[in-house]
């Protein structure tokens, strides 16, 4: 889980992460601690979607915002999602003006869906339409807006409570699933970590601040050095080898593959795509595109462990 958020953090090309798991095992905390690795970015003052300035243009005030990481709540209105009239300033003044919703809130950073699996339908449909063109489109109450809404979507659920629509598990980059720990000094150590934090969370926060500080460095060099990563035409072949033996419905999975791949060689130090970096992706990359063979009872990570001894060998 850590190592896909890590991954969609340095190419957010990469489209992002759903984490299907237990309840209580971490998973909106690991979301939530991305937003500290990660650094500021620049934007231009005043503006409500912290647009990134722009090359060469003038005048232009910027200073350094946090990275958002806005959270979807489950019962949020397609108003707040998307945004609508700001109703003040029409009773005030008389004046039309847009008030901006998460999906503007969360432009050039992270949008998180707490139990995606639940999200409405009415919603699913709007966050398809933002996810595929980069923009929100709003045509209501005599407002026509019209703005960039970018982010990196991250999901979370509980697979007990329902499957989450097909369009929008497509729209995910990679998918992890996490299970209660099942061994007893795992569960003790995070116990132990959670009463820590309860009880300081100033001193919790101060004993892994050097750790922190270090993944978020070795998060930054990866993301310099992912345009360096070479791509050769044989680890290309080997992604397409490996889906074409999945049978994955279209090319979705092996772009994802090599991007992947790519941020994970970058994250490792290396130059170039390899038979481990996409060995190691594999499973999070492929395991929600996987069509179901009711004649093949494994489960989709053991298919893709099976094709991968098939493809590169054991």
């Amino acid at each position: 889980m850590k190592r896909a958020l890590l991954l969609a953090a340095i190419d957010p090309t990469i489209g992002g992460v759903l984490i299907f798991g237990d309840r209580g095992t971490g998973k909106s905390t690991a979301v939530r601690a991305l937003a500290a690795l990660l650094p500021p970015m620049r934007a231009v003052v005043g503006d409500p979607y912290h647009r990134a300035p722009q090359p060469g243009l003038r005048g232009q005030k910027t200073h350094l915002v946090p990275v958002p990481v806005v959270d979807l709540p489950l019962g949020a209105t397609e108003d707040r999602v998307v945004g609508a009239l700001d109703l003040e300033k029409a009773l005030v003044s008389g004046e039309k003006a847009f008030q901006p919703g998460l999906l503007a809130r969360a432009h050039r950073g992270f949008l998180y869906i707490d139990e995606a699996n639940l999200l409405e339908d009415h919603l699913v449909d709007v966050l398809l339409d933002v996810a595929a063109s980069g923009e929100n489109v709003v045509e209501r109450e005599g407002l026509s807006i019209r703005h960039p809404a970018r982010f990196v979507l991250v999901g979370s659920g509980n697979p007990e409570e329902g499957e989450l629509r097909p369009q929008l598990l497509d729209r995910f980059g990679l998918s992890v699933e996490v299970a209660t720990p099942a061994d007893l000094p795992t569960r003790i150590a995070v116990v132990k970590r959670r009463d820590a934090y309860d009880r300081d969370a100033h001193g919790f926060a101060a004993q892994w601040r050097a750790a922190d500080a270090a993944l978020g460095r070795k998060l930054i060099a990866a993301r310099k050095r992912l345009t360096l990563v070479e791509t050769s035409d044989a680890a290309l072949g080997r992604v397409a080898e490996l889906c074409l033996h999945l049978g994955t419905d279209g090319l979705r999975g092996e772009l994802t593959l090599m991007r992947a791949a790519r941020a994970f060689a970058a994250l490792e130090g290396d130059m170039a795509i390899g038979d481990s970096h996409i060995r190691s992706v594999a499973p999070v990359a492929l395991r929600h595109r996987l069509r179901r063979n009711p004649l093949d009872e494994a489960g989709s990570t053991v298919r893709i462990e099976r094709a991968l001894a098939e493809v590169f060998g054991p």
